[in-house]
């Protein structure tokens, strides 16, 4: 089967936000989205083209257009949300966002009308229908197929450093996991989802895409979900690994480090160098780390097993990649990794809530209000009484 990867313009730019809509009076999540979105379509021929629909009825996904910079990405996002925003209140709804609503149970959550999302739950049956959980994703262009591919393979090594800056799901129907993010382990159940694998090139990309389609794995290239992925539609390297983002500063840091590691590797490759590719079981143990530890992760930096913290891991790439992000205009929101690293991910603010006297319920307030303020929330707010 041959896939025609659509070039884009080097280092352009797009990101997804998963928004979850919960009731204000319950702090439950809550199925609205096709209502929301019937009537934020009003005017436009295939609905706003900007809000889509997700697996469920408790979300609505928030889409950029091709950005040249994050400033432009978040502008756009911004405006979209505010849209958005305006028929929640309406309704007595809210939106959030974290990488898993904190107490709601999957089981009662609505799947969005569409046949794709039918049949992934017909397929997928008990994987499918938890997933409860919410991401934001980062699409930076490239111009060439073995360019993407080379680049997504190189991109794996950073997967706990993009894990544990925006860790944010401790909570899963109203526990603690101990995690820090407990998202990334109930998406990887999917047998498509998770680590991506590490090819050697567009062709062997093609053969493994050909034969999962025609042994009926997957019915489109649509429904491989891995950590990092080419998109050939698109002509990017998607980044799908960061868990739900409560805001906007943090989904610009998110999307700065994105562009910049994209763009300096993209160079490299100009320059002659050969990208290096992390040993796949490093990787997966990286992660887990990331997962479990979140910033205060060590990882594994050498085949010896030499250990290091990402949080300085993060400083230095932040230091390298400086010049890259003055010439991509991006600056600022790549020194903003510093500041998620002096607030602590949303996981740990999460915690801090409830350690500080709160409840989950005040855990669900306070990611409401980061999302309105673009501010941290790290102690319980004064929370209503949660509707019976």
């Amino acid at each position: 089967m041959r896939i025609d990867f659509h070039a884009s313009q080097r280092s352009s730019l797009g990101v997804e936000w998963e928004l979850e809509l919960v009731d204000r009076r319950t702090r439950q999540l809550a199925g609205a989205a096709s209502e929301v979105l019937a009537e934020l379509g009003q005017g436009h021929v295939d609905g706003h083209p900007k809000a889509k629909h997700e697996l469920l009825e408790s979300t609505i996904e928030v889409i950029t257009g091709v950005c040249g910079t994050v400033a432009e990405a978040r502008a756009d996002l911004a405006g979209t949300v505010a849209e958005v925003d305006a028929l929640l209140t309406r309704r007595g709804l809210a939106a959030m966002c974290s990488g898993t609503h904190p107490f709601s149970d999957w089981a009662e959550q609505q799947i969005s009308p569409n046949p794709r999302y039918a049949r992934l739950v017909e397929e997928m049956q008990w994987l499918a229908r938890r997933l409860q959980i919410f991401g934001v994703h980062v699409h930076v262009g490239v111009r060439s197929a073995e360019k993407a591919i080379a680049i997504a393979n190189a991109l794996s090594a950073y997967i706990p450093h993009f894990l544990a800056l925006s860790a944010s799901s401790p909570f899963w129907q109203g526990s603690d996991t101990g995690l820090s993010s407990s998202r990334s382990k109930v998406f990887e159940a999917l047998p498509t989802a998770g680590l991506p694998y590490q090819l050697a090139g567009w062709s062997e990309f093609e053969q493994l895409m050909t034969t999962l389609v025609s042994s009926k794995a997957i019915t489109s290239i649509r429904e491989v979900w891995w950590d990092i992925r080419p998109h050939p539609d698109f002509g990017t390297v998607e980044l799908r690994i960061c868990d739900g983002l409560p805001r906007l500063c943090e989904i610009s840091a998110a999307a700065a480090l994105s562009q910049c590691l994209v763009d300096w590797m993209d160079g490299l490759v100009d320059r002659g160098y050969s990208l290096p590719m992390p040993k796949g079981w490093v990787v997966r143990e990286n992660k887990w780390k990331a997962a479990r530890y979140g910033l205060d992760a060590e990882i594994i930096v050498d085949d010896a097993g030499q250990l290091r913290p990402v949080r300085e891991a993060l400083v230095e790439l932040v230091e390298e990649l400086a010049p890259v992000a003055r010439r991509l205009d991006c600056a600022d929101e790549l020194a903003s990794v510093l500041d998620v690293l002096a607030e602590g991910p949303s996981a740990r603010r999460q915690r801090e809530v409830v350690a500080a006297g709160g409840t989950l319920v005040d855990v669900v307030d306070a990611l409401v209000e980061e999302l309105a303020t673009d501010r941290a929330v790290h102690a319980p707010l004064r929370a209503a009484p949660v509707a019976r």
